[in-house]
């Protein structure tokens, strides 16, 4: 569709509304004045002169409250359609920028200059054929293991080395970015926030709050580390209408680039077999939270999204050399990394063999035995982290009432984080009667108890913060998070006659389900060989 042909077809709507809402304004503005009128003793009545002015200013009282709602919609640049913004494209750039530099603070950055430069070159190959070329894109890698990107308003994209690494080719390379790119074409960040900024005004007209939470993928850890609430919600997700939508547009970018849009499947079943692993190793029953219920080669509303493609332009798909991906992408640290390690500067702990980690509070010193783990300060407070095997099916609320015993849980609240759910609360311990924050979280068969005991009367509420906080962090390792001294990195070779994946896993380097980590990062999950001659990555 042309824009010219858009821009026509809205001015039409936009005129024929602007003429409702003037016949609108009369009425109403009519209405107030014949009400004020009526409700007015006669002796009191408003002469006619003064209820002309009357009138004449309640009719512009009204018209500025109209404007400013019209205002608050515009075109989506992507979709043609009308969105509820309340930012111009100038104050979304300078918010933009903003948020930029507390990601950069609080993210570590990876420090490769051809890496970068070869995905601004693809970056910025399918921006100029986005529905916003205009903008100046900034793209960057964040040194971090997590398979993530998302996007900041005003142009600003980044995607995680993790995420590199799981790639196959510059299409779907060109298909993440191309999904963040259709974030901030059709401002899904910035609808966000004009929602919230709605709720924000009901509250204080209605006096409620409303809390909406959308998300549609893996809630990582990323999310609580990043000091940016948008790209915090970037992170979580905008919701299954929105991603689809993003999913829509960048399949047309790809096209438009002279990339295969078929990437886009490929980019989401890396992302859902990742997801079918991560939840078979932790042995979490739970159903697939992330965007598609079913595997994305079977969710027909995503294969519509990409088959529309063929019907909006007859571009050939000429973007088929791999050889500079390749280059770029061979030598690239999996796992965690060296920079990356030194970039956590908080208290974070790891439970290898139980396989979570949480952060303590800043300066509480750590001890442990197999199985359990202690953090404490002198006259502080001290916490303490026990596991125990699931013996029944019950709740965590209910857990810690009729297995821990403590009846009168003061500040009850369910816990529900990284896909995990547990409960947590205030007590008083029976030991020393000391207030106490109380947690259980489930993870996979086993249910994790913390005690955080608080041992400075004057200071309970902020301690009990910290102790909280602590609790929120609490999360499964992510596959190659743990950082055990020396780097592992990709190397390409081409498959033999006789390539087997099952065979090359057993002299791998990878310590932790060599096989499946080898399929995972070459697509062949969770079964099938290469052809001879197909380029495959190993670890050195």
């Amino acid at each position: 569709m042309e824009v010219s042909k858009v821009n026509v077809g809205y001015q039409r709507k936009i005129g024929g509304t602007m003429n409702r809402l003037r016949n609108l304004n009369l009425a109403i503005s009519s209405t107030i004045v014949l009400r004020l009128k009526n409700s007015i003793p006669l002796k009191n009545s408003i002469p006619l002169k003064n209820s002309i002015k009357f009138k004449k200013a309640a009719a512009v009282i009204l018209s500025l409250f109209i404007l400013s709602s019209v205002s608050s919609c515009a075109i989506n640049p992507a979709t043609g359609g009308a969105n509820l913004v309340l930012m111009t494209q100038a104050k979304e750039k300078e918010i933009g920028l903003e948020e930029h530099e507390k990601v950069l603070a609080s993210m570590g950055l990876f420090e490769d200059e051809d890496l970068l430069a070869y995905v601004t070159k693809v970056g910025n190959k399918v921006a100029k054929v986005s529905h916003r070329p205009n903008l100046e894109y900034t793209f960057t890698i964040i040194d971090s293991p997590e398979i993530n990107a998302f996007a900041l308003p005003g142009g600003y994209v980044y995607v995680n080395r993790g995420i590199l690494t799981f790639m196959n080719s510059e299409a779907e390379l060109a298909a993440v970015i191309a999904h963040e790119i259709g974030h901030i074409t059709a401002r899904h960040a910035v609808q966000q926030q004009a929602r919230g900024k709605i709720a924000q005004t009901a509250a204080t007209v209605g006096g409620f709050v409303t809390a909406v939470a959308t998300g549609s993928g893996y809630v990582g850890s990323q999310i609580s580390e990043v000091a940016s609430i948008w790209a915090q919600t970037s992170l979580s997700g905008f919701g299954r209408e929105a991603e689809l939508e993003a999913d829509s547009l960048a399949a047309e970018y790809l096209v438009n680039a002279g990339y295969d849009p078929a990437a886009m499947i490929e980019v989401i079943t890396v992302l859902k077999n990742q997801e079918d692993f991560n939840k078979k190793i932790a042995n979490n029953s739970g159903g697939y939270h992330g965007l598609f219920a079913t595997h994305p080669r079977n969710d027909t509303r995503l294969q519509q999204a990409i088959a529309a493609v063929g019907n909006i332009t007859d571009n050939q798909i000429t973007e088929t050399d791999d050889t500079a991906f390749r280059e770029n992408v061979d030598g690239l640290i999996v796992g965690q990394s060296h920079q990356s390690q030194s970039n956590e500067t908080r208290n974070r702990y790891y439970q290898n063999l139980l396989g979570y980690t949480l952060v303590f509070p800043d300066e509480w010193e750590i001890s442990e035995t197999t199985t359990t783990v202690t953090a404490s300060k002198a006259s502080v407070g001290s916490v303490k982290i026990e596991v125990q095997r699931i013996q029944d099916n019950i709740e965590p609320r209910i857990f810690i009432k009729d297995k821990m015993g403590i009846e009168n849980l003061q500040k009850s609240e369910a816990l529900a984080q990284y896909r995990l759910i547990g409960h947590t609360g205030i007590s008083k311990s029976v030991q020393s009667g000391n207030q106490e924050r109380v947690a259980v979280i489930y993870f996979g068969p086993r249910v994790f108890i913390i005690r955080g005991e608080i041992l400075d009367p004057g200071r309970i509420d902020e301690i009990d913060a910290e102790l909280l906080a602590s609790v929120r962090t609490f999360r499964a390792i992510q596959q190659g998070e743990a950082f055990s001294g020396n780097e592992a990195k990709i190397k390409f070779v081409q498959a033999s006659e006789f390539f087997d994946f099952s065979v090359v896993a057993r002299s791998s380097r990878i310590a932790n389900y060599p096989e499946e980590t080898l399929r995972l990062l070459n697509g062949y999950y969770p079964s099938g060989n290469p052809e001879v001659g197909e380029w495959i990555k190993l670890i050195e």
